[in-house]
């Protein structure tokens, strides 16, 4: 972050989203664009998923394991007693319709839903099927970005200018702190980007503001993914009349990741059973799953890595937000290691790799005591010393 008072072009997570290693990401779109679909397949449940619009009123919270060829490898080196691979926690939430802000369908139920998570995967439907109704009659998937993105502006707008309301309410006639002063301005900031139909994410904020917009809690301060659903024939082909259109809005509105996906090609997939026959059916279509990438860029544009504790009884993933120092990593397993951390041992999974054991990294000058300012670095692997006796982790 740039010294305080310096404008800097904001991280749409780590700076307005919510700070921590327990953070969701929610499926959001029209009804029928395939949310609960893909939901049940990426968490392997079966809530219902049937063709009329709000089938899904309360959100479904699931989790799914993130895939990691480096974890998998790791337990195949240590053939541990138990395994616990990193988690995405995914948030099914119900179809958004046009004039939800004001209370249309299910409204500001809704809309509190999307609150409640700290990402969002945009799903839109680009393929057509007369036999699956679309809330809006036809399919268009610019229009429905544009609905969604209208719908979040307005209540972003409403509930800032609430929140301005009455912060200048209750300081009428009363002198003004320099603080307070900076929070009206920056409430008003906020306000003139929502309306000029910029999301919140990608305003420019000094790091003073920044802790003003994060109370906020907007909607379009969280980051935010594009999932497309095709038909099966379009994701095999790679083709799909849409996809230029959408691109160009989501690069208009600001950017952000556009990941397509058949819903269709998924539920076929995933209906095998071996291995086997999941690698004869990309094979002969010539495509392949999209899942495993939209577990991990859901899980690493939260700004979520992981770290490793590795040994014969447990190889397991540790979640931490991008940023975190050991101490806190440590306090990960259990808050004592945090209160009386004393150092972190570390190689990086590259080196272990690379020299296939601990006593092979230190050899080679690759295992590091790191003190409590050292930034933890995704896949690190770690053991921690703390408390006075130097008990350790592993």
């Amino acid at each position: 972050m740039a010294t305080k008072g310096k404008e800097v072009q904001v991280d749409n997570t780590v700076i307005l989203g919510k700070v921590g290693n327990n953070l969701q990401i929610g499926v959001v779109g029209l009804p029928n664009v395939g949310k609960s679909s893909l939901f049940n397949i990426l968490t392997n449940m079966s809530i219902p998923a049937e063709n009329f619009p709000f089938c899904t009123i309360d959100p479904n919270v699931s989790r799914c394991a993130v895939p990691d060829d480096r974890y998998d490898w790791l337990c195949s080196v240590h053939n541990p007693k138990s395994r616990v691979p990193a988690y995405l926690s995914i948030t099914d939430i119900a179809g958004l319709v046009k004039g939800a802000s004001e209370g249309a369908g299910l409204g500001n139920a809704f809309l509190s839903h999307i609150q409640a998570v700290d990402g969002i995967f945009h799903m839109i439907r680009a393929f057509d099927n007369p036999e699956i109704i679309h809330v809006e009659d036809t399919v268009d998937p610019v229009r429905d970005l544009q609905i969604i993105s209208g719908e979040l502006l307005a209540k972003d707008i409403d509930f800032t200018q609430k929140a301005l309301d009455t912060l200048t309410k209750s300081l009428r006639g009363k002198p003004q702190t320099k603080a307070q002063q900076l929070e009206i301005d920056t409430y008003q900031k906020v306000i003139d980007l929502l309306k000029s139909g910029k999301h919140a994410r990608f305003g420019v904020y000094t790091n003073a503001e920044v802790e003003f917009v994060r109370e906020l809690r907007l909607l379009t301060a969280k980051p935010a993914l594009y999932l497309v659903n095709l038909s099966q024939d379009d994701y095999i082909k790679k083709k799909n009349k849409f996809l230029p259109k959408i691109k160009q809005w989501i690069d208009e509105n600001g950017g952000g990741p556009l990941i397509p996906v058949s819903v269709a090609f998924e539920s076929h997939y995933a209906s095998l059973q071996t291995p086997e026959e999941k690698k004869k059916f990309e094979t002969e279509s010539g495509a392949t799953t999209n899942l495993p990438k939209i577990i991990k860029q859901g899980y690493h544009h939260l700004q979520l890595c992981h770290y490793f504790t590795c040994g014969p009884d447990e190889v397991r993933c540790w979640t931490f937000q991008k940023g975190y120092k050991a101490p806190q990593c440590a306090g990960i397993i259990h808050t004592d290691f945090e209160n009386n951390f004393i150092m972190a041992e570390v190689m990086s999974y590259e080196d272990f790799a690379k020299y296939k054991s601990e006593s092979e990294c230190k050899a080679a000058g690759r295992y590091r005591q790191e003190g409590k300012n050292y930034l933890v670095a995704d896949g690190d692997i770690i053991f921690f010393k703390f408390g006075t006796g130097g008990a350790k982790k592993k």
